[in-house]
């Protein structure tokens, strides 16, 4: 159990950040590992609870505490504090296939749920993660393990992202010959363009990929299925049909002058700047530049940090980030117990920043859009800005966020990013299968599994369970692939 009284000994330490005015310089990750002794002595502090809720994966008030995946956090813990690396890669690989994803880019629920919340800091679970996958790496540990049967059952798999890459994975792993489909011309989805460099360095995915083609995945990059190729086609030609296609459909801003020119879509922009990165470093031009422009990003979630990061790095002017909700007390409060889901103001890397370059927070509270000025040439170069107050709505049944008479206020604006979330699966794709929806337009399933209402057609991640995080999207992926693999065997030992 580590160490009896180690949470009481030690003090939890966390990798140190470079400087903000040094890391927007670069779009490299910014964070030093910890010491192989200090990340030991840190896995001291884990006391093996009676009732571990780091592994709970549980849903509490509709906010999830504890580890989706239900890794087994205590033992791996255990494993590093008494210098057993190896054991600890091998009982954390039993329950996440991605931690060199999750390690970098999950908010970690599990470090919500440990028990050392209570009474002081809760256990340094996500770095210990990262360390032991990056030491595994290193050591040699991992090497390609193609299964040694194969079954004669053929999959394809739709999208790349961490669903579609986790239902590859493990039917791989079974036995079965699986190809995955990918619309972008590298491989990754929501890793690859979705997330920006400095939080998750490409070379990470690419190395992983590599390993699943050794291994016996057949990637297939630049066909967009519903286009390229028919929907009948994959169902005539493989076995069993998987769509991870993600929620990418980006929620709009329905105000005045939204047509103006100067306006996109956060996914968008974030995809542009990395690939354009990728390929040549910027040098191409082909990414939407911010430099020395008024930056105004809608959203206040981590897509909206990523968009304020980015433009900090491609040198804007200023910026400014709205939310529509107030903001959140920086303590938890007395309603809001432990292991509840902390409902605190949080401060990320791409707000630093912004501290750190302009002098204050860029986040406008209570705040939204209500008309865009463009000058004569069609270009936004203003926005109307409204103040918002909470108030009951009779007709709705609950309290909206409603505008304040007279509250109205221009900023200057060059560049506006709409990051305000995802509404869902794309039609294109649902309406070439024939898909069922729910009125999230999610594609349908019986609650608890991921059969379609089309034969051998089955959906995981996003595109099923709404947006959510990288770690719900594996764990999607895990049970997916498991009911694919009863429906092709009968059975699954998955």
């Amino acid at each position: 159990m580590g160490k009896p009284t180690g949470f009481l000994e030690y003090e939890r330490k966390e990798s140190v950040g470079e400087a903000p005015l040094k890391r927007i310089k670069h779009f490299n990750e910014f964070h030093t590992p910890l010491s192989k002794k200090e990340q030991e002595r840190q896995g001291a502090r884990c006391m093996n609870c009676g009732v571990p809720f780091c592994q709970s994966g549980i849903l509490i008030k509709g906010m999830v505490t504890g580890c989706p995946l239900n890794n087994l956090i205590p033992e791996w813990n255990d494993a590093t504090y008494t210098g057993n690396w190896d054991e600890a890669y091998n009982r954390l690989k039993k329950t996440n296939p991605f931690p060199e994803f999750t390690g970098r880019v999950c908010p970690h629920p599990c470090e919500v749920g440990c028990t050392c919340n209570l009474g002081g800091d809760p256990v340094n679970i996500k770095e210990k993660e990262l360390s032991i996958i990056e030491r595994a790496y290193e050591s040699g540990l991992i090497k390609p393990e193609p299964p040694e049967v194969r079954t004669g059952k053929t999959v394809a798999i739709v999208g790349s992202g961490p669903s579609g890459l986790c239902v590859a994975e493990y039917l791989n792993r079974r036995g079965h010959s699986v190809t995955v489909y990918e619309r972008s011309d590298r491989v990754g989805g929501l890793l690859m363009y979705g997330i920006p460099n400095m939080k998750l360095e490409k070379t990470y995915i690419q190395r992983k990929v590599k390993l699943m083609e050794k291994e016996g995945v057949v990637f297939k990059t630049g066909v967009n299925v519903g286009v390229d190729i028919k929907a009948q086609e994959l169902k005539k030609q493989y076995d069993a049909v998987v769509l991870c296609c993600g929620a990418s459909n980006p929620r709009d801003i329905k105000a005045p002058g939204r047509k103006s020119k100067g306006i996109y879509f956060a996914v968008d922009y974030l995809k542009a700047a990395t690939k354009s990165l990728l390929d040549s470093n910027f040098a191409d031009k082909k990414y939407i530049d911010a430099k020395g422009k008024n930056v105004m990003v809608i959203g206040g979630g981590d897509t909206g940090n990523d968009c304020v990061g980015t433009s900090i790095r491609l040198g804007c002017k200023s910026l400014i980030q709205l939310e529509m909700m107030p903001k959140l007390p920086d303590e938890r409060q007395a309603d809001n117990p432990w292991p509840e889901w902390p409902k605190v103001c949080k401060t990320d890397y791409g707000q630093e920043e912004a501290i750190a370059v302009f002098g204050k927070d860029p986040r406008v509270y209570q705040t939204t859009v209500k008309e865009f000025i463009a000058n004569e040439k069609g270009e936004v170069c203003k926005a109307k800005l409204v103040k918002l107050e909470s108030k009951f709505d009779k007709k709705a049944g609950r309290n909206i966020m409603a505008e304040v008479a007279g509250s109205e206020y221009e900023v200057p604006v060059d560049l506006v990013l709409i990051a305000a979330g995802f509404l869902g699966s794309q039609p294109y794709v649902t309406k070439a299968f024939g898909l069922d929806l729910t009125e999230r337009t999610n594609v349908k399933t019986e609650v608890g599994h991921f059969k379609t209402n089309v034969d051998k057609v089955f959906t995981a991640g996003d595109m099923h369970r709404g947006q959510s995080l990288v770690v719900w999207a594996i764990r999607e992926g895990r049970d997916c692939a498991r009911e694919v693999d009863t429906a092709l065997m009968g059975y699954s030992n998955l």
